[in-house]
């Protein structure tokens, strides 16, 4: 069976660039606590392909599942959605002027 037209898709935060094409992903999901009923917060990171290193920290991404790139690499940013609070700051003070 073909599962390239149902390929898993995430949303998450960049919180690191540090390595070549590759930035980390926070996932942040709530569940319900089976016992105590409360929401919690789980968190968790992806490592994921960004080919051409556009994604800067704070951006909010989606990234799509694809074939293992390596060890821990099995994910590849598909689009940015948001820019980091940083970048938009300086995209509003060049547009003021």
């Amino acid at each position: 069976m073909n599962n390239k037209g149902r390929r898993t898709t995430k949303v998450g935060v960049v919180i690191g660039n540090n390595m070549k094409k590759t930035v980390t992903v926070l996932i942040e999901r709530q569940v319900r606590h089976p016992f105590y009923k409360k929401i919690v917060k789980r968190r968790k990171k992806f490592l994921a392909h960004d080919e051409y290193e556009k994604c800067k920290v704070g951006d909010l991404v989606k990234i799509v599942e694809t074939r293992p790139l390596s060890k821990r690499k099995k994910w590849r940013v598909q689009e940015i959605l948001g820019l980091s609070s940083a970048d938009t700051e300086k995209e509003f003070e060049v547009n003021k002027e």
